[in-house]
């Protein structure tokens, strides 16, 4: 009797101190790729896959292609970005015409989505729903649309017509905001989609080649445009644009010199960055003309990110090889570490 109430004490205490532990220690984690970075890498345009890298959160560990070392599958030809809704990453491959939806902390699939689809580009969820920049076929230039995805199961429930070539997409409370890069020509709007209606209720002209967005704190839409290159005989000027969300007018704008082309634009607090001519700017919010501070000089980036005052930036070295992610600390400019990743690396995610 005395070694069976014992036996049984010891029991107790266990479980007692297995409450207890995991009252201590917080939740278990979600997934082997919580509390890091991803970054999307296109891979070859012509064959192949592209495929996703994860960073753990201290740069130690680096996995190379976490989606089929988990389900054992190629994600798709040209891995274009990566979209989030809660728990789950939509990762779309442009010239497969698939997204594949994955658990964004285990990333194992949950579904596929195929049809529907013409050029997707990129993905942002909102009430309820995903919403998905479509290009259509690029030798039209009146079939661009923007996909709805039912986001129970994972299929397109709808479309909505838009102009010309859209590219960045963002949210802001149930409103869409889609800039009109122009596919392989050139644009100059945003349109505004109400989600409710699921239609566009305006268009807001822009500089040339709108190529990326960002809100700040008030809820005002930043646009960088980087104006019409020099090789269309067209050549015109970058131009930043300050939107009031409230009315979807353009409140200022901001202009670059004629052969100024600036893109990537990225903001933390009252911040903005952009990239330019090798080098990386920041500019405050409240500024009322361009400063052209330099942040980093000497650099080549083909996409960039910034979060809690490190910038990450990618180098797709020769497009046929793997490339790299450098992180810089902002408080110094210098250069963290340099890792390798994917073929073309063109998205930076944190997780």
């Amino acid at each position: 009797m005395k070694i069976k109430n014992a036996f049984l004490s010891l029991m107790i205490l266990g479980l007692s101190l297995s409450c207890t532990n995991d009252d201590d220690g917080g939740e278990a984690p979600l997934g082997a790729y919580e509390n890091g970075i991803l970054v999307s890498n296109e891979g070859p345009f012509s064959n192949g896959s592209g495929t996703v890298t994860f960073i753990s959160a201290d740069l130690s560990v680096v996995d190379p292609a976490i989606y089929k070392n988990t389900n054992g599958e190629d994600l798709g030809n040209v891995v274009q970005s990566i979209g989030f809704a809660e728990d789950e990453a939509f990762v779309i491959a442009n010239v497969s015409n698939k997204i594949n939806v994955v658990n964004r902390y285990t990333f194992e699939k949950i579904a596929s989505i195929e049809e529907g689809l013409n050029n997707p580009r990129y993905f942002v969820a909102v009430n309820g729903k995903g919403y998905v920049t479509n290009w259509g076929d690029t030798a039209d230039e009146t079939d661009d649309f923007v996909a709805i995805i039912n986001l129970q199961n994972y299929t397109v429930e709808g479309s909505i017509s838009v102009a010309l070539g859209p590219e960045a997409i963002l949210a802001h409370n149930n409103t869409v905001y889609v800039a009109h890069q122009g596919a392989w020509g050139q644009n100059n709007k945003v349109s505004v989609i109400n989600t409710d209606s699921n239609e566009v209720v305006k268009s807001i002209t822009v500089g040339d080649v709108p190529n990326s967005m960002q809100l700040d704190a008030s809820g005002n839409l930043w646009v960088l445009a980087s104006g019409k290159p020099s090789y269309t005989n067209d050549e015109t000027a970058g131009v930043l644009s300050k939107i009031n969300t409230t009315t979807n007018e353009v409140d200022s704008n901001y202009e670059f010199n004629t052969t100024e082309h600036p893109g990537l634009l990225q903001m933390e607090g009252s911040t903005l960055y952009y990239y330019m001519g090798g080098s990386v700017y920041h500019q405050n919010v409240s500024a009322t003309s361009l400063s052209k501070e330099v942040v980093l000089s000497e650099v080549g980036f083909y996409t960039m990110a910034v979060s809690e005052g490190r910038l990450y930036g990618t180098d797709a070295g020769d497009y046929a090889s793997n490339g790299t992610l450098t992180v810089y600390d902002l408080s110094t400019k210098l250069a963290v570490e340099t890792l390798d990743v994917g073929i073309i690396p063109g998205g930076v995610y944190f997780n």
